[in-house]
């Protein structure tokens, strides 16, 4: 059998679950989530995770591999998406991977850096110097260091910041020294890549909004509540930072009321999907499936079958 895999991508909120789910009653597909927030256990409401009913008519794998307090990365993802396409073609079956964590099917296609791992020691040294300046003063020591990655750098973003910083000391070179060493650990198989597209961006903005009411109603604010109650959670950790999940979490603590916490997290979900916007744009052979689902399902299914022919 032809090693198959399909990628499925998109923006959040535009129905990549509900397609994907579809499309296994169709094909004999098995769906990897690619998810950075559908990993962690208790982190259900927020992250659109599938329900148990639909996870019973069409499994995926890939969710509720990790507590919130541990962390995942991209480089975890790419040992664990592996493992699960290679268990789909032992099944003759193919991996559909469905999600809208760009930056993980990237890892996948085109492989990692070889970056080493994290230094606890020096990662309290660096956090405990930006307690002292501050981080924009720190994002000003990666910009004599490392100038181009710091020019699309925050001057707030901490944990880019702290974690290009540490490369550099660690390798002795900048980030994207290390990101032109990349090559080893592409995927060596043709993938079909998808990207499911709102008819329109104020479509979208709509449907975000409404979701994120459907998970106001559906019980999120008491889901991050079973999390922050349990103490060992913070919003350092990159879970707890998944939008949503920090702006419920900065109201739980006092700092947001609820009609500003509501504003922000759709807010904020908006800027999640102009990024995946701007992912997909430079996807090279992409296929674009507006949000259709009778012409996603017929595009994909017809695309599989022919790629399946000698």
């Amino acid at each position: 059998m032809q090693k198959q895999v399909i990628f499925l991508m998109g923006p959040t909120a535009v129905g990549k679950t509900a397609l994907a789910i579809e499309l296994a009653q169709r094909l004999a597909v098995d769906i990897i989530s690619v998810d950075s927030a559908m990993v962690y256990r208790g982190m259900d409401i927020g992250t659109g995770k599938p329900t148990l009913a639909e996870q019973k008519q069409a499994p995926h794998q890939l969710i509720d591999i990790a507590d919130p307090i541990e962390p995942y990365s991209a480089a975890q993802f790419c040992v664990d998406a592996k493992t699960a396409m290679q268990q789909s073609w032992d099944r003759q079956r193919i991996p559909l991977l469905v999600g809208g964590t760009m930056l993980y099917f990237k890892a996948l296609q085109f492989g990692l850096a070889n970056l080493p791992a994290a230094d606890p020691e020096l990662r309290a040294h660096l956090n405990a110097e930006a307690m002292q300046i501050g981080w924009p003063a720190m994002h000003a020591k990666l910009q004599k260091l490392d100038p181009v990655t710091a020019q699309r750098l925050n001057l707030n973003d901490q944990q880019r910041i702290q974690r290009a910083l540490e490369i550099n000391i660690l390798t002795g070179h900048p980030l994207a020294t290390s990101f032109a060493q990349q090559t080893a650990n592409a995927l060596p198989y043709h993938v079909d890549c998808f990207a499911l597209l709102p008819e329109s961006r104020e479509i979208l903005h709509a449907k975000i909004a409404q979701r994120f009411k459907q998970m106001l109603d559906a019980g999120l604010v008491d889901e991050v509540e079973r999390l922050y109650l349990r103490g060992d959670l913070s919003l350092q950790l990159p879970s707890i930072r998944t939008v949503g999940y920090r702006q419920v979490w900065l109201y739980l603590n006092g700092e947001l009321d609820y009609s500003t916490m509501c504003e922000q997290a759709i807010a904020a979900t908006r800027q999640l999907a102009k990024r995946q916007f701007t992912w997909l744009r430079s996807w090279a052979h992409l296929n674009n499936i507006k949000n259709s689902n009778q012409l996603a399902l017929d595009t994909i299914i017809n695309s599989v079958l022919n790629s399946s022919k000698p």
